[in-house]
């Protein structure tokens, strides 16, 4: 097992497209960048004024999103590390991220009661699925624009703690 102490809260990791790059979100709104296997230290990139929550790369390799506590969800690119877009339809800490198969559409949740659909290349909204609660994850299929999420939603009166559901939502003609 190898180690790396940090000075601050560690949020969430992820791995480049190519392996060679591990990335990893702090409280302090930044996006560290290390080498791998090594795990020295590339660069720091300060991408949110508040704590840095989740990150997600696109499975072509030219972006990768930061979303963070200012409910804000950053898009980047990979080779220059230039932040090309911000989504901000938003209100409260984004949780989660997902992108679609072709890198084209980013899924953003958070504690409202939507997800954001936005399209990579624009900006633009392109949907927002309403929900009844908070969403907890977030996850497009591998091939299709169909997008898989669960949320906080537990029926009263029971409510039971260890009760979930996951939901299955699609654009026309992504069957």
């Amino acid at each position: 097992v190898v180690e790396e102490q940090f000075n601050f809260e560690v949020n969430e990791i992820s791995w480049n497209n190519t392996s060679d790059l591990f990335y990893l979100t702090n409280g302090l709104g930044c996006v560290h960048i290390l080498s791998y296997p090594s795990l020295e230290l590339q660069t720091v990139l300060k991408a949110h004024p508040g704590t840095c929550i989740c990150i997600e790369h696109d499975p072509t390799g030219r972006y990768f999103a930061t979303g963070s506590a200012d409910a804000l969800v950053s898009l980047w690119d990979v080779n220059e590390l230039a932040c090309l877009r911000v989504f901000s339809r938003l209100e409260w800490p984004v949780r989660t991220l997902s992108f679609s198969f072709d890198g084209r559409l980013l899924a953003s949740a958070s504690e409202d009661h939507i997800i954001d659909i936005g399209d990579t290349e624009t900006g633009e909204k392109v949907a927002e699925i309403p929900v009844q609660a908070s969403t907890f994850t977030v996850a497009w299929h591998p091939s299709r624009y169909l997008v898989a999420f669960a949320c906080e939603d537990k029926e009263p009166p029971e409510r039971k703690r260890d009760a979930g559901n996951l939901k299955l939502w699609g654009l026309p003609n992504s069957s």
